[in-house]
């Protein structure tokens, strides 16, 4: 029994923590256009399109936004809502597991709400064929009994706008893709902008941050703001314990080292793999599954979590004979490329 209260307690400790967390995103979410910084030609297209449905008494067209995760596509759909003076109804695909969930969502809406679906590329097929018609013609249609019995009902829903957001725009599928009114690819953010996040976040927070730390968080953010905004929570934290709160270079610095992230934003993970790939197998090629060996991870994680940053920034070639590093990825590391290695570039 004690064992029982234990884990309950914890569990509860947990999920108060993760909601914490969660309070704190959506205090750092800008509110408005005016405060959301970068991806300026998206931002300006949104605009144009909310001012003139609104100009218009129309609900906004239907719209996707694809890009990397943590790049701001739940904020600009809230923002959106805003600006429409509608509001956010917002779910997820994976949620979304049969027809009636969806039909249950959209029988409720109010006209002109925005229903936000993230990840929207892991609906399933009859999920997503609800959405056609809803689309569409605003309506839905659904199949009431079984057997010789069943019959099509249709019911209206009130014009609404549909945002959906995806990381993997492949697996959206044509008849879906097709049937929004706009499409925005979010692009990563400019070290610049990065900074002007995380100082902006930093007085939202009343954390005290000079410039030089702002832009050394900047850099190693992977210009993506959810990743700036948690480095900014975690060194506000090393500020404030054994300092005096103000996160200065020195304190920035010391943080990103104990946190195993280096001046690019390589975490430990990706450090590993490049010692492994250019000391180990001298900058190869290398097959992927056997640095996933030498690091103990699954080939997976490999291919979808570590390789992309660091291909991204220039560290890492996928080659038809494997992994190999580059030149940059040996001179981050600060080590001399062996002869083996060198000849390959000649």
């Amino acid at each position: 029994m004690a064992i029982q209260e234990q884990s309950a307690d914890m569990k509860a400790a947990a999920e108060s923590k993760s909601g914490d967390e969660q309070k704190l995103d959506n205090i750092l979410r800008p509110a408005g256009f005016e405060h959301f910084v970068g991806q300026k030609d998206v931002v300006d297209n949104l605009l144009v399109f909310c001012t003139a449905a609104k100009n218009r008494g129309e609900t906004l067209d239907h719209t996707l936004l694809y890009g990397p995760p943590g790049l701001g596509k739940t904020t600009l759909s809230m923002i959106l809502a805003s600006k429409m003076g509608s509001t956010l109804r917002q779910t997820s695909g994976p949620a979304l597991e049969k027809p009636g969930d969806v039909a249950s969502i959209l029988t409720n809406l109010q006209h002109g709400d925005i229903l936000f679906i993230d990840e929207i590329h892991r609906l399933k097929r009859t999920v997503e064929e609800l959405l056609y018609t809803a689309m569409e013609d605003y309506a839905i249609d659904l199949v009431v009994g079984s057997g010789p019995g069943a019959r099509t009902m249709r019911l209206s829903v009130p014009p609404f706008t549909l945002i959906g957001a995806t990381t993997q725009m492949s697996l959206l599928s044509s008849p879906l893709r097709d049937r929004f009114g706009h499409t925005e690819k979010l692009r990563f953010y400019t070290h610049e902008e990065i900074q002007q996040i995380i100082q902006r976040s930093a007085g939202i927070l009343e954390t005290e941050i000079s410039n030089e730390a702002a832009a050394v968080l900047a850099k190693s953010a992977r210009r993506t703001p959810r990743i700036a905004n948690r480095l900014l929570r975690r060194v506000r934290d090393f500020a404030a314990v054994g300092h005096d709160g103000v996160v200065t270079e020195s304190i920035a610095w010391e943080s990103l080292k104990r946190l195993s992230i280096d001046a690019v934003g390589l975490d430990y993970n990706d450090q590993q793999y490049l010692n492994i790939l250019t000391q180990q197998f001298h900058g190869g090629p290398v097959g992927v599954g056997t640095i996933a060996a030498a690091m103990s991870e699954s080939v997976e994680t490999i291919e979808e979590v570590i390789e992309p940053y660091l291909i991204r920034e220039g560290l890492l070639n996928r080659t038809p004979k494997g992994r190999k590093a580059t030149q940059k990825a040996f001179e981050h590391l600060g080590i001399q490329p062996p002869k083996s290695f060198q000849s390959t570039l000649l």
